[in-house]
C-alpha cells in the first residue's frame, strides 16, 4: 500500500474584494500544486474574498460573490482530482462563520468554520464572525442553488469533524487555532488525525515570525503529525502586511520553509512525506496512546480518495532544513518596501513623492523606497511576469524594462528638500546627496515667501508680529511659528504630487508618503496637519531605535556613504531659528526625554498594559541604577501629560505601516479616547504616595526584617 503523500500549501497575493483576481490567484495555485503532483491543496484563510473585508462581511454581496468564486472553482477542469481547501465566509442558520470549504471533483467534502476567532491587536473578528461552539458535532448544511446545480448535493456536512481518506485522516485548523491554549490539533492528534492543516491570516510585526515557528514546532513535536501552514501575503487593501512564511513540518522538523518578503503573487510550497514517519513517531509515546485510547472521537466524513499511490516506494521523501529568520534590519528594509509595491500598484498611481528633509526618518522612508526598487528589479530579473506589467502601467510606458534600481527610482520616486530660512546648508546637501545615490528626480525649494504670506495675513488682521523664543516672543509665538512652517510643507508636498508628472507630461500623481516614526506619534511630538500627514507612512509604525539601525544595515545593504553623516547627526526639525547658522534645535532636548526611553515608555504602556502608577512601580526597580524613585516619577507623570495632551493626534494620524506592538494607532490597534485630563490627579498622587513612602524608607535606619508588601496600602495589587 502507498504511504507517501505529496501535500501543497499557497501564499496568495490576495487583495480584499477582488474576487475576480483572488479567484485566478486561486486557481493559479492549485494548477501549480497539481504540476508538482500534490493531491492535496491549502490555501489561506478567507482566501476567495480576501481577510480584510472588514464591515463589507456584513454585507449580502460579499457572501453571493464568494459562492460565486466557489461555483467557478467546482467547476473548472483545474481543480479535478485534487483536494481543495479554500476559505470564504458563510451564513449558516442565520449566523455568519468563517469557514474552510473543502472538495473533490465537484462535491464538497465538508464545510468546517473557525472555532477560535481573533480578537486582539489588530483583528477584530467577532465583530463580523462567530465562532463554532459545538466540538466534534457537525450539521447539515443546505447549499445555495447555484452549488447544488454543480455538486448535486442537497447538504454537506457542516460543524467540527476530520476527513478520512483511504490511507490517512486530515484535521483543519484556522490561524487563531494554532495560537490558542486548547489547539484543535491536539484533540485531533489524539483521535489519529495524522495531517493538521491551517489556513492562516496572520500579518507581519518586527521579530514575529519565530513565534509562528515554534508554535508549528511545538505542535509537531509534542503531537507528531504533518503540519501545513498557509498565510496570506501582501497588502490586502490597509495598515498591515501579510508576511506569508508558509511552511510544511513533520515530527517537530520543517521541510519546507516559504519565503516572508516577495513580489511573487502566488507561492506554492509542496512536500513528500512518508506517513509511516508520523506513526512510528507517535508509536514510541506510551503516555499519548494512553490519552489516545481513551479520547472522545471525531465525526469523520469518508472521501473515496487516496493522497498516496501503490508504486511511490521510489518517491524521495523529506529532508529537514532549518528555519532562516531575517534580521530586524532586514525586515525593515523589506516588509514595508513590498507593502508600497501592492499600494502603489494597486492605486493606480505614478510613484511616490517625499519631503526629504536630510534627518533619520524622511531618510529611512527614502530608503524603503530604494529597497522597493531593488525588490522589482530582481523581479524582473527573475521573469515575474506581473511585476513588469505593473511597473510598466506605473510609468505610462508599455516597452519599459528597468535597467537598475537607480535608473528605475528616477522614473517613479520624486524627493524634495523644502528649506526655510531656519534649514541649515548641512541638511540641505545631506538631502542632495543621498537622493543622489538613490537616484530620485531630486528637487530643493525654498518655502519662506509663503510663511511670510500667511503669517502676514495673520498679522494684517491683528496688527501684531508673533515672534520667535529667541527674538523675544513667547511659547505660544514659538510654536505658531514653527508649526506655519510644518503644515506649509504638508500643502506643497500635496501640489507637487498633484501635478509633477503633469509637469512632465505624464498621466496620474504621485502618493505622497509621511515619515513619522511610532515614538513620535506616541510622544506627540509632531505638527497636526504637518508633513506626517501624507497619503501613506511606511516607518509610521518603527521606533526611532530601529530606524538608527536600519540606517546603519543601508550603508552596508545599498552603499549609501550619505547615511553615515545622517545618522551620526542629532535629530532635529529645523524649525527655529539657527544660532551663527548652527542647528539649535533638537528632537530629544524639545520632548524632554530620550527616543529610548519613548521605547521603553511605549512598550510598557501597550504591551504591558501599564497606567502611570504600574509604568512606576516598574520603571524604579529598571532604572534603579540611574534615577532614583522621585526622578522616575518625573519622567513618566511627564511622558503621560505629553501623551495624553497629544493623543487627538492620532485620530488624523496617517495610515502606517503596522511593525511594532506598541503602535498608538487610533484606527484600530490601540483604541482610547482622545480626550484626557491631563493632570491625571488620581493616578499621579498614587506615584507621589509612593515616593514617599520610598524615601521615608530609605532615611529610616533598617533594624528590623523588611516588610514583602508595602504596609501603606498602596502597592500595585491594592
Amino acid at each position: 500500500m502507498g504511504r507517501k503523500v505529496t501535500l501543497a500549501t499557497c501564499s496568495l497575493n490576495q487583495w480584499a474584494m477582488d474576487f475576480e483576481g483572488n479567484s485566478k490567484r486561486i486557481l493559479e495555485s492549485i494548477e501549480i500544486a497539481k504540476k508538482k503532483n500534490a493531491a492535496y491543496r491549502l490555501g489561506s484563510e478567507l482566501e476567495i474574498c480576501g481577510y480584510g473585508c472588514y464591515d463589507h462581511f456584513y454585507e449580502g454581496d460579499t457572501l453571493l460573490h464568494s459562492f460565486e468564486v466557489l461555483a467557478m472553482l467546482l467547476q473548472s477542469p483545474v481543480t479535478q482530482d485534487i483536494i481543495c481547501d479554500v476559505g470564504m465566509p458563510i451564513m449558516h442558520k442565520n449566523v455568519l462563520y468563517n469557514c474552510r470549504v473543502i472538495f473533490l471533483n465537484k462535491k464538497i467534502l465538508l464545510i468546517r468554520p473557525k472555532m477560535q476567532l481573533c480578537n486582539d491587536g489588530n483583528y477584530r473578528e467577532e465583530r463580523w464572525f462567530t465562532r463554532w461552539m459545538k466540538p466534534r458535532q457537525v450539521e447539515e448544511y443546505f447549499l445555495p442553488r447555484m452549488i447544488s446545480s454543480i455538486t448535486g448535493q442537497k447538504t454537506v456536512p457542516f460543524g467540527d469533524a476530520v476527513l478520512s481518506t483511504r490511507d490517512t485522516c486530515i484535521g483543519s485548523e484556522t490561524c487563531e487555532e494554532l495560537w490558542a491554549p486548547s489547539s484543535s490539533h491536539i484533540a485531533q492528534s489524539l483521535d489519529g488525525v495524522e495531517i493538521f492543516t491551517n489556513a492562516s491570516g496572520s500579518h507581519f510585526s518586527l521579530r514575529k515570525a519565530y513565534v509562528r515557528v515554534d508554535l508549528v514546532k511545538s505542535a509537531t513535536a509534542k503531537c507528531g503529525g504533518i503540519y501545513l501552514f498557509a498565510n496570506q501575503k501582501g497588502c490586502d487593501g490597509d495598515r498591515v502586511y501579510y508576511d506569508g512564511c508558509s511552511m510544511i513540518a513533520i515530527n517537530g522538523s520543517f521541510v519546507v520553509q516559504g519565503s516572508q518578503f516577495s513580489l511573487d503573487e502566488v507561492e506554492v510550497l509542496t512536500a513528500t512525506l512518508d506517513l509511516e514517519d508520523v506513526r512510528s513517531y507517535r508509536g514510541n509515546f506510551a503516555s499519548r496512546a494512553r490519552a489516545a485510547a481513551q479520547s472522545e472521537p471525531y465525526p469523520r466524513v469518508m472521501a473515496d480518495f487516496s493522497l498516496s499511490k501503490d508504486d511511490d516506494i521510489f518517491l524521495p521523501s523529506y529532508e529537514p532544513v532549518g528555519w532562516r529568520y531575517h534580521s530586524p534590519e532586514e525586515e525593515i528594509s523589506y516588509g514595508p518596501a513590498c507593502w508600497l509595491w501592492d499600494y502603489l500598484r494597486r492605486s493606480g498611481q505614478g510613484g511616490f513623492f517625499l519631503p526629504l528633509s536630510g534627518g533619520i526618518d524622511s531618510s529611512s522612508t527614502a530608503c524603503i523606497v530604494a529597497s522597493m526598487c531593488h525588490l522589482v528589479c530582481q523581479a524582473v530579473d527573475n521573469g515575474n511576469p506581473q511585476v513588469l506589467t505593473d511597473v510598466r502601467r506605473i510609468v505610462g510606458d508599455p516597452d519599459y524594462v528597468p535597467q537598475n534600481p537607480r535608473e528605475l527610482a528616477g522614473r517613479i520616486f520624486v524627493t524634495c528638500y523644502m528649506a526655510s530660512e531656519n534649514s541649515s546648508e548641512v541638511t540641505r546637501n545631506r538631502a542632495q546627496q543621498l537622493a543622489e545615490q538613490i537616484g530620485s528626480c531630486h528637487q530643493s525649494i525654498q518655502i519662506d515667501t509663503a510663511v511670510s504670506a500667511v503669517i502676514g495675513i495673520f498679522t494684517a488682521v491683528t496688527a501684531v508680529v508673533p515672534k520667535f523664543k529667541v527674538h523675544g516672543g513667547s511659547p505660544r509665538e514659538n510654536l505658531a511659528l514653527q508649526n506655519v512652517q510644518a503644515r506649509l510643507r504638508m500643502v506643497l508636498a500635496y501640489l507637487f504630487a498633484q501635478l509633477t508628472l503633469w509637469a512632465q507630461g505624464r498621466p496620474g500623481g504621485l502618493l505622497v508618503l509621511g515619515s513619522s516614526n511610532v515614538d513620535e506619534s506616541l510622544r506627540g511630538y509632531m505638527t497636526k496637519y504637518d508633513c506626517s500627514s501624507a497619503d501613506i507612512n511606511p516607518i509610521g509604525g518603527i521606533s526611532k531605535t530601529d530606524l538608527r539601525a536600519f540606517i546603519r544595515f543601508c550603508v552596508d545593504k545599498f552603499g549609501f556613504t550619505a547615511l553615515k553623516e545622517i545618522y551620526d547627526a542629532p535629530p532635529t526639525a529645523e524649525l527655529e531659528p539657527l544660532a551663527e547658522g548652527q542647528i539649535a534645535q533638537t528632537d530629544e532636548e524639545d520632548m524632554g526625554m530620550s527616543y529610548e526611553e519613548l521605547s521603553i515608555y511605549g512598550r510598557l504602556r501597550k504591551m504591558m498594559k501599564c497606567g502611570p502608577y504600574s509604568m512606576f512601580c516598574k520603571l524604579i526597580h529598571t532604572w534603579k541604577n540611574t534615577c532614583s524613585p522621585a526622578q522616575v516619577a518625573v519622567k513618566v507623570k511627564h511622558f503621560f501629560r505629553s501623551y495624553s495632551i497629544n493623543r487627538h493626534k492620532m485620530t488624523t494620524l496617517t495610515p502606517s505601516f503596522h511593525a511594532e506592538n506598541y503602535s498608538p494607532d487610533d484606527n484600530r490597534f490601540d483604541l482610547r479616547q482622545f480626550l484626557y485630563n491631563v493632570a491625571w490627579t488620581w493616578q499621579f498622587r498614587a506615584i507621589d504616595k509612593q515616593v514617599d513612602a520610598l524615601e521615608k524608607t530609605k532615611s529610616t535606619p533598617n533594624t528590623e526584617e523588611p516588610a514583602t508588601t508595602p504596609q501603606d496600602g498602596s502597592g500595585p495589587t491594592n
